[in-house]
């Protein structure tokens, strides 16, 4: 069962937390993490590209020359593809690219991302996150003083002050315990987790 510390935003250490062995101990399957991020960056695609093939393109609708007779290759349109100004053989068309995975294959790739984040000592834990107000400045300190540089910040519960406080930082993202996902626990190097988001990711995943 892993132990991590709990630190205050002073860097002082005030406490020991066990993870639960389940969520953040457990073996990372690497195949599961790639059909995840797979699924989840082909959600992203928009799908909206579009070329038009021989019978949407204006004009064509005589045929340039006769039949036969004049020496040159029989055709009967100047929208053919071989013709420029023509059509597109087999172009792209709007298409949607997502696709799904199993719920437990979901639940697999973010345990082994959250495991692999305490196996490779990314996981900061922090007992809270006090501001008085919005301040980017005051929030980069904290993130300063713990040498923390691509980072994303799990909250348990929604905090205008913090979200807005980080919203302009372009290397941090802030999210709660409910939108944790794969393709952002492997996009930032550093995981922050505020200790009451610990207790619902847990009960979520367990």
């Amino acid at each position: 069962m892993p132990v991590v510390s709990v630190y205050d935003i002073e860097k002082n250490k005030v406490a020991e937390v066990a993870l639960n062995d389940a969520v953040f101990g457990a073996e990372v399957n690497r195949d599961v993490i790639y059909e995840v991020v797979r699924m989840q960056m082909a959600a992203k695609r928009q799908g909206t590209h579009d070329t038009k093939e021989r019978g949407e393109i204006r004009g064509g609708g005589k045929k340039p020359w006769r039949q036969k007779g004049t020496g040159r290759a029989r055709v009967g349109t100047t929208r053919s593809p071989l013709w420029r100004g023509g059509g597109t053989v087999f172009g792209p068309t709007p298409r949607d690219y997502s696709f799904t995975v199993p719920k437990k294959v979901r639940r697999l790739a973010l345990i082994s991302a959250l495991s692999m984040k305490v196996r490779e000592e990314k996981l900061l834990v922090l007992k809270d996150f006090p501001l008085a107000e919005v301040k980017t400045k005051k929030f980069k300190e904290v993130l300063d003083r713990f040498g923390l540089k691509k980072t994303l910040v799990v909250i348990g519960e929604a905090d205008r002050v913090l979200e807005m406080s980080s919203r302009n930082l372009p290397d941090v993202k802030m999210m709660r315990c409910e939108g944790i996902n794969v393709y952002d626990l492997l996009k930032y190097d550093s995981l922050v987790l505020l200790e009451p988001s610990i207790q619902k990711i847990e009960g979520a995943l367990a």
